[in-house]
């Protein structure tokens, strides 16, 4: 029995003692499926893993509303118009989380990551252009409060972007 407005709980709603949710077998096995094939019809995914459709349609919805995983269509940046793109290693002083906060607002950047090691901060952009990527560098990134330093790796060439592994 459970409280009056606590619904309860199924195996794969928990959450671990950091917060994040607790996936069991049967969602890593959704994830993995949809990793092969963004889009596969939940009737295949349930045959597949042993649930029915709309119980598959139930946990891939859950799995979205914990930004546990996305569905997104993968582009090679330079076929829709974006010429550039870069890591950039960043060293912040004092506090990370408002420079990170700031990065993660700028529809460029496309990822942000604390990093222990050589500097705070790794994150990559999609630019159109190299004035663009000059202005993120120079007149957004730089200019923000605590950020001391940025190196900047532009890349040339794309030769592998997946996102594939599985769930181990």
């Amino acid at each position: 029995m459970h409280s009056e407005g606590v619904a309860p709980r199924n195996s794969h709603d928990r959450r671990d003692r950091t917060g994040t949710p607790s996936i069991d077998s049967v969602s890593l096995a959704i994830i993995e499926q949809l990793q092969e094939d963004g889009r596969r019809p939940y009737a295949a995914i349930g045959k597949a893993v042993g649930l029915s459709e709309a119980a598959v349609r139930q946990r891939v919805q859950k799995l979205l509303d914990q930004g546990v995983m996305q569905i997104v269509a993968v582009t090679d940046p330079l076929t829709v118009g974006f010429r550039r793109q870069a890591m950039v290693g960043i060293n912040v002083e004092g506090d990370l989380d408002p420079v990170a906060d700031a990065l993660t607002a700028m529809e460029e950047v496309e990822y942000v990551v604390m990093t222990a090691g050589s500097f705070d901060l790794l994150i990559e952009i999609v630019c159109e252009d190299d004035d663009h990527l000059l202005e993120m560098i120079n007149k957004r990134i730089r200019t923000l409060p605590g950020v001391r330093t940025t190196e900047s790796f532009v890349y040339l060439k794309l030769r592998k972007q997946t996102y594939t592994w599985g769930t181990r």
